[in-house]
This record gives structure tokens, C-alpha cells and sequence, in this order.
């Protein structure tokens, strides 16, 4: 038999459009990993203007600021999240485990009987 992994896309939107699911996730702990939401963006190997419009309909979505822009410098770069933003992505992140946690046991019951009638 083969081995079988599941998986699981969650979204959330509103009534315009998904502006949360898992690679925005990754998009905002890039961006509290690396402190730039263009390094961030570089690391997940997309561009910067993609990723802008991430944050950009996220924050829309939300009616939050998710991260604190700097500007100025010699880089005119960097990024952190906010207070709320923090809050958001540790909700978002124990909620879409939870969400594939729970999918666990419907799954592995799932192939197990797979399991049964190929061997039929």
C-alpha cells in the first residue's frame, strides 16, 4: 500500500477575498525572522510587490495595522510587527493546527479503509 499524506489548505475571507491562510502566515514570521518584509519576501521566493499586496489586504481585512514600516536610511528597509499583529499570527497559527489536528483521525481511518478494499 502507499503511504498517504493529507493535505489541507484553510483560508479565511470576507466577502471581496481570502486575504489569510498559511503563506501569509510565513509571510509574517519572515518578517519577524529577518525584520524586513522584503527579506521575507526574498526567503519565501516571492516578490516584494506580491508580498506587499499580502499585507496590504490582510490589514484591509483586518481594519489593523499587522506590521510597523520604517522608512529612511541608507536601506530604507525594515519592518516588525505589531502589537496586534503578534496577537493575530499566534490565533491564526494555534488555529489552523488545531483545524489539521482534527482532520487526524478522520484520515487515518480513511486509509485504513483504503486499505481494506485494495486488498480485496
Amino acid at each position: 500500500m502507499n503511504d498517504y499524506n493529507l493535505k489541507v489548505k484553510l483560508y479565511v475571507e470576507n466577502e471581496d477575498d481570502k486575504f489569510m491562510g498559511i503563506g501569509v502566515l510565513w509571510l509574517l514570521q519572515g518578517v519577524s525572522r529577518c525584520g524586513s518584509l522584503r527579506a521575507a519576501a526574498i526567503d519565501l521566493g516571492i516578490s516584494y510587490s506580491k508580498a506587499f499586496k499580502m499585507i496590504e489586504n490582510l490589514e484591509k481585512a483586518l481594519g489593523h495595522e499587522v506590521l510597523s514600516r520604517k522608512r529612511g536610511g541608507a536601506t530604507r528597509t525594515g519592518a516588525s510587527i505589531t502589537p496586534y499583529g503578534l496577537a493575530f499570527m499566534t490565533l491564526y497559527d494555534d488555529f489552523q493546527k488545531e483545524c489539521k489536528a482534527m482532520l487526524k483521525a478522520p484520515f487515518d481511518a480513511f486509509c485504513e479503509n483504503l486499505k481494506k478494499i485494495e486488498e480485496v
